[in-house]
């Protein structure tokens, strides 16, 4: 039940940005045990200056092509599958998209059970009460 966002820089091409939420949802099956069924992305482009980043933070020389992937999902996932996630996506965007490895930034937000709902007002993934 990860809820995934992704924001980029507007572009011309229409089917890049579904192609982006494919591969990370891809990436998700893959490394951290996210069911096929499980989708659920907010995707936005937005215009010149309403991304900002550092373009050389961290050593890592990214220009406007950056791609900003922030996942919230459940508590409880390993370091070792997390960074096989960031590996596999980085890997799947190159390929699906063009995206380079060195403008795909990720940001990864765990939560609990209680803090859910898919609709209806209810928690869903508690455990019902008699």
């Amino acid at each position: 039940m990860p809820l995934v966002r992704i924001d980029v820089l507007s572009e011309p091409n229409a089917d890049r940005l579904p192609a982006i939420g494919d591969a990370v949802h891809q990436a998700m099956t893959e490394t951290i045990d996210v069911p096929v069924d499980d989708r659920f992305q907010i995707m936005s482009s937005h215009a010149a200056g309403r991304l900002r980043y550092d373009p050389g933070y961290f050593g890592v020389q990214r220009d406007d092509g950056i791609v900003y992937i922030a996942i919230t999902m459940r508590a409880g996932r390993t370091d070792e599958q997390k960074t096989a996630l960031y590996r596999r996506a980085t890997e799947l965007l190159a390929e699906a998209a063009g995206i380079e490895p060195r403008n795909v930034f990720f940001s990864l937000t765990e939560n609990h059970e209680a803090d859910w709902s898919f609709g209806e007002g209810v928690a869903h993934m508690l455990p019902s009460k008699p």
